[in-house]
């Protein structure tokens, strides 16, 4: 029984590295120079090729090397009945809620306006804030967006959240639906988007929901590139609707280097690196869930490809 490791741009071997460690006897091999694609059973995936999957008429589970699935079910060969598991990491959420802090403290702090008036030789404080007036808005209340939220309560800041099915959090008022997301929207100051990617949130940080924030709001995009409709940013942007944004995730990664966010100043981009899946750290809970399927129980961490979450 074989474990295959798929990914297009990620490197394997600290993944096989970090398996073999912890039981040295795995057959542990990578795509696509498996001895034996019948062997395989359980597939490690990341941004794998369309329809590599149907080479292996043998594999009964697929897992995510990260929290999403999104790359998984892009594929218009997956095979919606194979059962697809994630990465649920504490270090994954904490990683986040460091980039997430840095982000909206860039913001809350002013330091955007005060690198403009950097390049203007502008000597000019802005206005004192209360973190406690101000509204942080946490689109997606998973694991990773839970954390943070509660993060961000702790430390004094207003937080909401909005998702599609109901949550209750302690300190976090939360929407649920499309039938509260403008009362939500209207609230907030710094925005953060953690929604999987879905055919209902493709495109939701479009135009019309930017107006519904208050004049002068943050986005943070640590989430998919697909959520955001790129044209209708640089819009919110120049029309000073939105004050900023840090975006972590774009829809092509690498960004072009002819991109127009390259060279925008109310842009502060970063490269897909807000959580990044450390092998070492994840490597049990993989070996589990191995060990898991060969015996025939239930899963960990198991998603609803339907669902897409």
């Amino acid at each position: 029984m074989t474990i295959s490791i798929i990914c297009t741009n990620k490197d394997p071997e600290p993944w096989v590295a970090a398996l073999r460690a912890l039981d040295p006897t795995l057959d542990v091999q990578i795509w696509p120079n498996e001895s034996r694609k019948d062997d395989v059973e359980f597939a490690l995936c990341w941004n794998h090729p369309d329809g590599v999957l149907r080479d292996y008429p043998n594999l009964r589970c697929v897992c995510s090397m990260g929290a999403g699935i999104d790359h998984l079910l892009n594929d218009q060969f997956f095979p919606k009945d194979l059962p697809v598991i994630r990465i649920i990491d504490p270090l994954l959420a904490q990683s986040m809620y460091e980039y997430l802090h840095t982000a909206v403290m860039y913001y809350f702090r002013d330091f955007d306006i005060y690198k403009t008036q950097q390049y203007q030789s502008n000597w000019k404080q802005q206005p004192p804030k209360a973190i406690a007036h101000t509204t942080i808005g946490v689109m997606g209340l998973g694991k990773l967006g839970e954390y943070s939220a509660n993060n961000f309560s702790k430390i004094g800041f207003n937080v909401i959240g909005w998702s599609r099915t109901q949550k209750t959090m302690t300190g976090v008022k939360s929407y649920v639906g499309d039938r509260q997301l403008e009362e939500f929207l209207s609230q907030v100051n710094i925005l953060i988007c953690l929604l999987p990617l879905t055919n209902e949130t493709r495109g939701i940080l479009n135009l019309e929901n930017f107006n519904k924030l208050p004049f002068g709001a943050c986005l943070v995009n640590v989430a998919r590139g697909e959520h955001l409709i790129d044209e209708d940013l640089i819009t919110a942007l120049n029309e000073g609707q939105l004050r900023g944004a840090c975006l972590d995730v774009f829809r092509e990664e690498p960004l072009s280097q002819m991109h127009p966010f390259w060279q925008n100043n109310k842009i502060l981009l970063t490269p897909h690196c807000s959580s990044i899946t450390d092998p070492n750290s994840v490597a049990p809970q993989i070996l589990k869930n191995y060990r898991l399927m060969k015996s025939g129980r239930a899963l960990m961490n198991q998603v609803d490809a339907f669902r897409g979450y």
